[in-house]
C-alpha cells in the first residue's frame, strides 16, 4: 500500500491536472460509468461535523472513501478547520492500495468543480466576478474562476467584513481590482461564487441580474443554505449528483417549497458530454449547486498518487 502524505500534495496536484480529473469524472458519472455512494454525515456538537463520501468509478479503476470533516477548533491549535484523508481501494479485490492527504485536495477540487461550472456555463464575455464569502475556500474560488474568465474586477461580500482584505490580496496577485460592497450591489457581477457555511441564505433573487451564473458551493449538509430559493425557481439549475442536490445541496429548500422539481435538475457531465445544450441564452440565469461528491476526492487522489509514484516520494508499507 502506498501513502502520499498531505505534505506532499501541493508538489503533486495543480489546479489544472485538478481541473482535469474533475471535469473527467463529472463526465463518467453522467454517463453511468461512475456512481457515488450515500453520503454519511453526522453533527459531533459545538460546530463540529463528520462523515464519509465514497464512491466507484468503473473508467478509472478506482474505489474508495473520503473521511473528515469540520472542527471549527483547530485553528486555535493551528491547523486547518477541514480535516480529510482519501483512502483508494482495488475495485476488484477490495486491497487497499493508498492513504491520500485529503485536505488540500478537497480544496483543489472544490474550486475546480466550481470553474468547470463557469467555463461551461458562464457568459463568455463575463467581466466582473461576485464572491459572496471570504474564508480560506473563497481563495481557491477565486484564483479557480479567474482561470477561465477574463474577469477585470472582483466585488466581495463575507458576513464578517474583516476577513476580506486577505481576499483582496488573492484578487491583487492576479491583477484584479477588489471592492467590498454591499449584497445589493451583486447585481453588477455576471459570475458568483458562494462559498459559506450559513444556515440562512445570504443571497437573495434580488441580488443577481439577468445573465449571471452562481456557482454556490458552501452548502453540502441538510440545513445549510447560501441563496434565497426563489433564486433557483428563477434559473436554470445544474448539479455535480442531483441525488446529493435534492437532499443536502442548496436545492433542498425550493425543492421542500415546491418552487423546482428534481426533474428541473441538471448533471453537468451531461453539458461536459454534449448531451444538454448548458446556458441558452445571454439573460438566462444559471445557477450550479455544488454539493461535493465522493468521486471528486477519489479522481484527484487517484492523481496524485499516480504522480507521486512517478516523482519517487509516494511511501510504500506492508499492511
Amino acid at each position: 500500500m502506498l501513502i502520499v502524505p498531505e505534505s506532499e500534495i501541493a508538489a503533486l496536484v495543480s489546479p489544472e491536472a485538478a481541473f482535469a480529473a474533475v471535469e473527467e469524472v463529472f463526465a463518467a458519472m453522467a454517463r453511468g460509468e461512475a456512481v457515488n455512494f450515500p453520503v454519511i454525515r453526522e453533527a459531533l456538537g459545538e460546530g463540529r461535523q463528520y462523515g464519509f463520501k465514497s464512491g466507484l468509478d468503473r473508467k478509472g479503476a478506482v474505489m474508495g472513501v473520503k473521511s473528515g470533516g469540520y472542527f471549527p477548533g483547530n485553528a486555535g491549535r493551528g491547523m486547518p478547520n477541514h480535516q480529510s484523508t482519501v483512502f483508494l481501494f482495488d475495485p476488484e479485490s477490495g486491497r487497499p492500495t493508498a492513504v491520500v492527504g485529503g485536505n488540500l485536495l478537497t480544496a483543489l477540487r472544490t474550486a475546480a468543480a466550481a470553474a468547470i461550472s463557469v467555463d461551461r456555463l458562464a457568459r463568455k464575455d463575463a467581466k466582473v466576478l461576485g464572491m459572496v464569502g471570504a474564508g480560506h475556500q473563497a481563495q481557491f474560488q477565486l484564483r479557480a474562476a479567474a482561470r477561465v474568465r477574463d474577469f477585470e474586477r472582483v466585488i466581495a461580500w463575507n458576513y464578517h467584513p474583516e476577513m476580506l482584505p486577505k481576499l483582496g490580496a488573492v484578487a491583487a496577485e492576479l491583477g484584479l481590482p477588489f471592492e467590498a460592497v454591499p449584497l445589493e450591489r451583486m447585481t453588477e457581477a455576471e459570475v458568483i461564487v458562494t462559498v459559506t457555511s450559513s444556515p440562512a441564505a445570504s443571497l437573495m433573487a434580488a441580488h443577481v441580474a439577468p445573465g449571471t451564473h452562481l456557482a454556490c458551493m458552501g452548502t453540502d449538509t441538510k440545513g445549510k443554505q447560501e441563496v434565497e430559493p426563489a433564486l433557483l425557481a428563477r434559473a436554470r439549475v445544474f448539479t455535480d449528483e442531483v441525488a446529493q442536490s435534492v437532499t443536502i445541496g442548496e436545492a433542498q429548500h425550493a425543492i421542500a417549497e415546491g418552487l423546482i422539481a428534481e426533474a428541473d435538475i441538471v448533471e453537468i457531465g451531461r453539458v461536459i458530454n454534449g448531451d444538454h445544450p448548458g446556458r441558452t441564452s445571454e439573460d438566462e440565469i444559471t445557477l450550479f449547486d455544488g454539493t461535493g461528491v465522493g468521486l471528486q476526492d477519489l479522481a484527484v487522489a487517484s492523481a496524485a498518487v499516480d504522480l507521486a509514484v512517478k516523482k519517487g516520494v509516494a511511501v510504500e508499507v506492508d499492511f
